[in-house]
């Protein structure tokens, strides 16, 4: 009888890319992977720290696995593990908790699969955390998040992701495009590239500073890559994102017109007080760049709310800012104190409830901005990847521009690229299309 693995993920895209790995890692070793809600004997928990609630899932999600198997091995891996590993230790039912560099070894840690009292820890100082682990996700059959890169040397005065992952290091380019391959012959259409702070990629690809590559050479190399039909840079910092890069990705193969740019705050007294490496003008920059060339690219904004010290006037200045600016669409974060992390120091915390209207004005920004771009999208005609899932008798797909559309269910349509020419936006707000032709791209 094969032991039986289950994952639970939280957080961002990276995350999924390991847990990938990480669950191969257990296939070598004979363990058949099943799904979180059903029975294992091992539930492993990939966690986060990038939000509070982060924290508190994570409790409900050691209950839900013990709900399946009170007898079950329960393990805690991820960034919150490195930050907290003691905290997680503590959590009722959990019996492993290993950080940054362990988890991609978790098989060896694994002797017999008793029940501990309290939960075991393996988690090396940070400063240990300097190889690199390379890997993908194949999160359904239409797409793959792809790892380049990890770590962080910023020191951005709110985030404890360098604390969590060490510092910046990259992938070599040969298992990058290696990996890339693997993706392709699977007949997965897109790939999305991943890490912590992407357009430092190269540093640290061999085990020190120099960088071998730039983030541009690996883009070029693998817009080369047969059997990619499209390529995502997921998020970049606006600093490293250069005109190079930008004309490249408007004439490639592969690279589609989307970018996501964390800006953070429109204020620049804030963007200083957060240590961001540029300040709004540099954004505005990129932002008109990436029009000139491709006027019908997708542009999603990072922007957190409430950090500290950020007054009525430096929210509205940031409002003000995002109204003005020609993106798509926002993420938005309300700050969040981190232990170990400058601004959690600062002092003028900003009040909770004030935090949560400042949010909700954001997202209902982030509403109209996506409509406008949906808008400006109608009678074009565009590429669409269809997904996977019946969602209430509908398959959804999104086109190379990331506007995301809607059709009646036909579960041949998954996993193909078609033509289509977009019509109206639906009462939902997904856009409705009709086919160019019946011809199928891919």
């Amino acid at each position: 009888m094969h032991k039986k693995v289950a994952f639970y993920t939280l957080g961002c895209k990276l995350n999924f890319s390991e847990t990938s790995t990480i669950a191969r890692s257990f296939e070598k070793e004979d363990f058949e992977r099943v799904d979180f809600a059903e029975k294992a004997d091992i539930y492993v928990i990939n966690t986060c720290s990038v939000t509070e609630n982060a924290d508190k899932r994570f409790k409900t999600i050691v209950k839900q696995a013990q709900k399946s198997n009170p007898e079950a091995f329960v393990a805690a891996v991820g960034c919150y593990a490195q930050l907290k590993p003691e905290e997680l230790a503590a959590v009722d039912g959990v019996d492993l908790v290993l950080g940054a560099t362990e988890k991609f070894k978790i098989t060896d840690y694994l002797n017999d699969l008793a029940k501990n009292d309290k939960g075991e820890v393996h988690s090396c100082e940070i400063e240990d955390a300097d190889f690199y682990v390379g890997s993908y996700a194949i999160g359904d059959r239409t797409r793959a998040f792809l790892k380049v890169q990890d770590g962080c040397d910023y020191k951005c005065t709110y985030c404890t992701i360098p604390l969590a992952r060490g510092i910046s290091r990259s992938d070599t380019l040969q298992n990058v495009l290696q990996n890339a391959a693997e993706i392709a012959s699977k007949d997965i259409k897109e790939i999305v590239l991943t890490g912590v702070n992407i357009g430092d990629y190269g540093k640290g690809e061999f085990g020190n500073k120099r960088h071998e590559h730039t983030f541009f050479e690996l883009v070029k190399a693998l817009d080369e890559v047969n059997g990619i039909h499209r390529l995502r840079i997921s998020s970049i910092e606006p600093n490293l994102l250069k005109n190079e890069t930008i004309d490249f990705v408007a004439k490639s193969n592969s690279f589609v017109p989307h970018f996501h740019i964390p800006l953070q705050s429109g204020s620049d007294e804030i963007l200083k007080l957060m240590r961001r490496r540029y300040l709004s003008n540099l954004y505005v920059d990129r932002v008109k760049r990436i029009k000139e060339v491709m006027p019908h690219a997708c542009i999603g904004v990072d922007v957190i709310v409430g950090f500290p010290g950020e007054t009525e006037e430096h929210f509205l200045e940031t409002y003000n800012f995002l109204n003005e600016l020609d993106i798509s669409y926002l993420h938005v974060f309300t700050y969040s104190e981190r232990d170990n992390t400058l601004a959690a120091e600062m002092g003028n915390p900003i009040p909770k409830n004030v935090r949560s209207k400042r949010s909700k004005m954001l997202r209902g920004l982030s509403v109209k901005k996506r409509r406008a771009f949906y808008e400006s999208q109608l009678e074009s005609t565009r590429t669409v990847l269809f997904e996977g899932e019946n969602k209430s008798g509908y398959i959804n797909g999104f086109t190379e521009n990331y506007v995301k559309v809607k059709a009646p269910w036909n579960p041949s349509l998954v996993n193909t690229l078609h033509t289509v020419q977009l019509t109206e936006i639906d009462e939902d707000g997904l856009v409705r299309f009709e086919f160019v032709s019946d011809k199928v791209i891919a």
